[in-house]
């Protein structure tokens, strides 16, 4: 069943509901109404009672002992003296009417059968003084046309209302849904073409159906932008694997040949090996440290941020003796994750230290603000390479003969980008500045 089926459905029943519940109201209300009013024209027949009996008085005509009709009322007169005991119609007197009639018991009402029908009774005195007793009635099934034709005037009502609201649900619904339906087609066209593409769908609403379409727009675009990367990341490491890869193979193919280890060239081409090797491990490592800070699913905790700039720079001062390591570092505490942390600050010092020449110093500061930089006095970086330095597998013309695969500092601003953070390069006069900044601890 469709969407627009069911609302029409959903629709039709709301109204239905609404009907019935304001017909079973309106049905018992209207019975009730007319017969308070039926029940305040026998009391104003029997007031008229006593004008009745004195025109009877007058003509010397005998007083009826049965009911007689006035209008639609019946009415009997019960002179004095009242006593219990069967009468003429209606039902027999009582003991009640009898007090009735001598004005110790208040008026009442009463249902009875007469000749098979039902009638409404109200017994009262025929005068303020007694003086005897008066009947009015009428007969019950007097409205039963009326309450019958209310009937079934209020379940055709019910029934056209809920048939009207069905089919006008079922009209608007194709107007109301038709967002829905585009973002079906989309849906459906994504998943048969593989192509994470979302376009030709309107967002520009502030309901539910456009915000979905937003979120989704947004979502199908996220997954290009992650696809892409991908792709590009399997490209580009492809690439930087080749070049290891195939020197590693040729120096092991040389080896094999000939003498093999006997061969004088034989220790270069192990070293050449174990540096191809070397390199193959850090570029395979930096994949996956890659990999693992891109992972939204970080560890938070409050750390001292101070502190790991001092543990990575007590490692960094014994692997490069040829550069002098300085640091002002002030208290800091951040929200981050303290392993991520320490590897982001390690490639920055370790970036600088790769730039800086010999004799050179690194500069490494802490400020309160959660932010951490990294000042070298190397060659500095070009104004064309500046936007790209934290690029993954990007290296600068000068920096393709030195070591490194080119994910130091993708990493970092990955880590970056993980908590929220920046980074960012700022050329010096001398050298370059990478700036670290992460959220302050609450």
């Amino acid at each position: 069943m469709k969407l627009r089926t069911r609302v029409a459905l959903a629709g039709a029943a709301v109204v239905a509901a609404a009907l019935l519940a304001a017909s079973l109201v309106l049905y018992p209300s209207m019975a009730s109404g007319l017969a308070g009013q039926h029940d305040g024209e026998l009391v104003q027949a029997a007031g008229q009672a006593p004008r009745l009996l004195e025109s009877f008085k007058a003509t010397d005509a005998p007083l009826p002992t049965r009911p007689v009709n006035v209008g639609d009322t019946l009415l009997q007169f019960f002179p004095d003296p009242v006593g219990p005991g069967p009468t003429a119609g209606f039902v027999p007197l009582t003991v009640q009417d009898v007090t009735v009639a001598w004005g110790k018991s208040s008026p009442y009402f009463q249902d009875v059968t007469y000749d098979g029908l039902r009638y409404r009774v109200y017994t009262a005195p025929l005068t303020q003084m007694g003086q005897g007793l008066v009947r009015t009635a009428f007969a019950l099934d007097r409205d039963d046309a009326t309450l019958g034709r209310l009937k079934l005037l209020l379940a055709a009502l019910t029934l056209g209302g809920a048939l009207i609201a069905g089919l006008g649900a079922r009209l608007l619904a194709g107007r109301v849904l038709r967002p829905i339906g585009r973002l079906t087609e989309v849906v459906e066209h994504v998943t048969a073409t593989r192509t994470l593409t979302a376009g030709g769908l309107d967002g520009s609403g502030r309901d539910e159906v456009a915000r979905l379409a937003r979120s989704f727009a947004t979502m199908t675009g996220a997954l290009h932008e992650s696809l892409l990367a991908q792709r590009r990341l399997v490209a580009d490491a492809s690439h930087e694997l080749r070049t290891p890869l195939t020197s590693l193979i040729t120096n092991l193919e040389l080896l094999g040949e000939g003498r093999g280890t006997a061969d004088p060239q034989a220790p270069a081409l192990v070293r050449e090996a174990r540096a191809q090797a070397g390199e193959l491990r850090v570029l395979v490592n930096d994949l996956v440290e890659l990999a693992r800070y891109g992972d939204t699913q970080i560890h938070l905790e409050d750390i001292r941020l101070d502190l790991v700039a001092e543990r990575v720079l007590a490692r960094a001062e014994t692997r490069a003796p040829h550069v002098r390591l300085r640091a002002e570092l002030t208290e800091c505490l951040v929200r981050a994750d303290p392993d991520a942390v320490e590897r982001a600050v390690a490639n920055l010092v370790d970036n600088a230290v790769k730039w800086s020449p010999a004799g050179g110093e690194v500069l490494v500061r802490v400020d309160p603000s959660g932010t951490l930089s990294v000042a070298d006095q190397g060659p500095g970086i070009a104004p064309k390479d500046l936007p790209f330095v934290f690029d993954r597998f990007y290296r600068a013309d000068e920096a393709r003969s030195l070591p490194g695969s080119g994910l130091g500092l993708a990493i970092v601003r990955q880590i970056a980008e993980a908590h929220e953070g920046t980074v960012r390069a700022e050329p010096l006069p001398q050298g370059v500045r990478l700036v670290l900044s992460l959220p302050l601890a609450t």
